[in-house]
């Protein structure tokens, strides 16, 4: 039996889909298919190309402010004079390029450079904007696919994992030929149907809820709520289709709040032991 796992998007939350996998290999739980969006991408490509989850943890701790910056402040603020000023362009305000080339690096520590080099099955949806129609970066176009053009193989880790990671008013969009890629969360958060078409016959899918918003919560707040209510609704069927939700709870940790690296890790860790149980009564 062939278990895969889909890991959602979530910001620095997703840094908790390491602490799950990390629990799974603790417990001697095998990984034989792997899906991840937008920040559950980055997570998924690392661990399918071979690093191990807390290795992955300690690439995040590294690599976190190239990233993003240092804090969420000053792209709440920019957000904030785009959004008074509509006579310009609403634009993201990363071009997302620091990722494309630190996961390119990381990759080809591990000599891989395109997606269709990872051995271990993998799928990464992202959406694009100019047709409003989902994508999917992967080693292994489904026999049973449909439409094969949306599928994807010829595109490197680091390009695959900027396009679904580019969040609407942080990131522009990732442009790539006649494509403009944003964020896959858009319209697959939780990519358990991809993952079960790779040949998983059980699929745990990993989630995040956002935190409810208050008087004093600022705009990224507001953004990330407004894209989990639209999120959530969207990814009802996709969820219905998973053998088990492991809903992993972070205590308010923002979107872009890399000082909460360890305590998202030790979250996602922690869900998994509290669910011990119930992941091997699906595997039985």
């Amino acid at each position: 039996m062939k278990l895969g796992i889909a890991l959602s998007g979530g910001g620095i939350r997703g840094i908790a889909h390491a602490g799950v996998l990390k629990a799974l290999e603790d417990n001697n739980i095998k990984i034989d298919v792997i899906g991840g969006t937008s920040a559950g991408s980055m997570i998924a490509a690392l661990y399918a190309i071979g690093y191990s989850p807390y290795y992955i943890y300690i690439l995040f701790k590294t690599y976190a402010k190239n990233i993003i910056g240092t804090n969420a402040n000053p792209i709440i603020s920019g957000v904030h004079g785009y959004l008074k000023n509509r006579k310009k362009n609403i634009k993201g305000l990363k071009d997302g390029e620091e990722i494309e080339k630190i996961f390119n690096e990381i990759a080809k520590k591990r000599n891989v450079e395109k997606i269709s080099d990872i051995k271990m099955p993998i799928i990464i949806p992202t959406v694009d904007i100019m047709n409003s129609k989902e994508y999917v970066f992967t080693n292994h176009i489904p026999e049973e696919a449909v439409d094969k053009e949306q599928y994807i193989t010829d595109i490197t880790i680091g390009r695959a994992v900027r396009a679904s990671s580019s969040f609407p008013a942080v990131f522009n969009p990732c442009k790539d030929e006649k494509h403009a890629f944003m964020d896959g969360g858009t319209l697959d958060n939780v990519p358990v149907y991809e993952v079960k078409k790779q040949g998983a016959d059980k699929v745990i899918a990993v989630k995040f809820d956002s935190d409810p918003v208050k008087e004093d919560s600022n705009l990224m707040d507001i953004i990330m709520k407004t894209i989990d209510i639209m999120g959530s609704k969207i990814s009802e069927e996709s969820l219905e289709m998973s053998d088990l939700i492991l809903n992993v709870y972070t205590d308010k940790v923002g979107l872009l709040d890399i000082n909460k690296l360890e305590a998202c890790y030790k979250y996602g860790y922690n869900c998994v032991i509290e669910n011990l149980d119930k992941i091997k009564q699906i595997l039985e």
